[in-house]
């Protein structure tokens, strides 16, 4: 397993943070309060946020009263989240190719693209065993993932944006298997120049479902959107599912 993948030194960095700062605290709110209220979990469920980031999704499940663990590759996220930590919400790090437990809890969910990140097959089936062997026997896996499809209809493929004086550009294309987003950052009051390349697979409706079902999972339904309406692969942009551990 690689110590130095990209989604690691990216999403450690106080750059990838100012760059995605615009992401919406109270879409996330609202997205989770309504899914929640499509779910129906007992007030006692125990919940796991895979690929929790600095824990936004978390912190709205555990105010809703849930038994919450976020999990997340990178230690500076955990470290951020970690100051909300409270009897009924903590935070580890993680990487979810490796088991975190098994049979441990009543909902698992991987928001916001937090997944695809990986170079072959069989990393991307490891990530998906964590999240299935963590569920109980009737448990649920929301998996929230990017419709490609859509993605590369609204595709910028060159774009700069300068927030807090420091300099982005960015250059989006795609080949037959991964979206990419090249993120060259320009900070002059350190005399900086980095680069980082975001790498996300293009899984199809049919290759996740197939993948998720591999996971003795059945999927009870299949959504476009934040308001989890129903999946169109044209004007959809994003592909969750809703799952279920039989056994």
């Amino acid at each position: 397993m690689q110590e130095h993948s990209w989604f690691s030194e990216w999403f450690n960095s106080p750059y990838y943070h100012l760059l995605y700062s615009h992401r919406d605290e109270e879409e996330a709110k609202q997205f989770i309060n309504r899914l929640i209220d499509h779910l129906r979990p007992k007030q006692e469920s125990r919940m796991l946020d895979v690929g929790c980031g600095r824990g936004r999704h978390s912190r709205q499940l555990a105010t809703l009263g849930f038994d919450v663990t976020g999990i997340d590759v990178a230690p500076e996220n955990i470290e951020f989240a970690n100051q909300y930590a409270s009897t009924h919400l903590n935070f580890q790090v993680h990487d979810m190719r490796k088991t975190f437990c098994a049979h441990c809890m009543d909902y698992v969910f991987n928001f916001f693209t937090s997944f695809g990140y990986f170079d072959n097959a069989h990393e991307h089936e490891r990530a998906l065993h964590t999240m299935a062997i963590a569920l109980k026997k009737g448990g649920t896996l929301v998996l929230d993932y990017v419709n490609y499809d859509f993605a590369i209809q609204q595709l910028i493929e060159k774009e700069e944006r300068i927030i807090e004086q420091i300099r982005f550009d960015i250059t989006r294309w795609h080949d037959s298997k991964y979206l990419y987003k090249k993120i060259v950052v320009h900070d002059e009051s350190k005399s900086t120049t980095l680069s980082y390349t975001e790498k996300v697979a293009k899984f199809t409706q049919e290759e996740l479902s197939a993948m998720i079902q591999h996971q003795d999972l059945q999927i009870n339904q299949v959504v476009g959107n934040y308001q989890l309406e129903a999946f169109d692969k044209i004007q959809s942009p994003r592909l969750i599912f809703i799952a279920q551990r039989l056994h």
